[in-house]
């Protein structure tokens, strides 16, 4: 996955857990796509200082996200809606009865991982 998508997953998922100077910058760097050169003017520190929290607030998101595993399941879960989605187009097209076997079993698993 590109890292900038990643980020920003992880900021959505977990940015709440940073302090709001970590927010800030963070926030400024992922979702408004400032430059460092820029949040540092902003934010009246250096440019370097700037590069650390983004580096620091990544190895901090990341971690929770090996904790937790909240944004794996998503992006799992996400994938097994659009199988099913592809499935239901299919079948009515079709009328194949095995994708509806398929689509209960995908379905239990979402079912499952909740």
């Amino acid at each position: 996955m590109e890292k900038k998508l990643m980020q920003t997953y992880l900021y959505d998922f977990y940015g709440d857990l940073l302090n709001e100077h970590q927010q800030n910058i963070y926030g400024d760097f992922v979702l408004n796509d400032l430059t460092l050169s820029e949040i540092a003017e902003e934010e009246g520190i250096s440019r370097q200082g700037v590069h650390d929290l983004v580096k620091r607030c990544d190895r901090l998101l990341e971690g929770y996200e090996q904790k937790l595993h909240l944004l794996e399941r998503f992006l799992k879960m996400k994938e097994q809606v659009l199988r099913i989605r592809a499935l239901t187009e299919t079948y009515q097209d079709s009328n194949e009865l095995e994708l509806i076997v398929e689509i209960r079993a995908i379905a239990d698993e979402i079912l499952e991982e909740l």
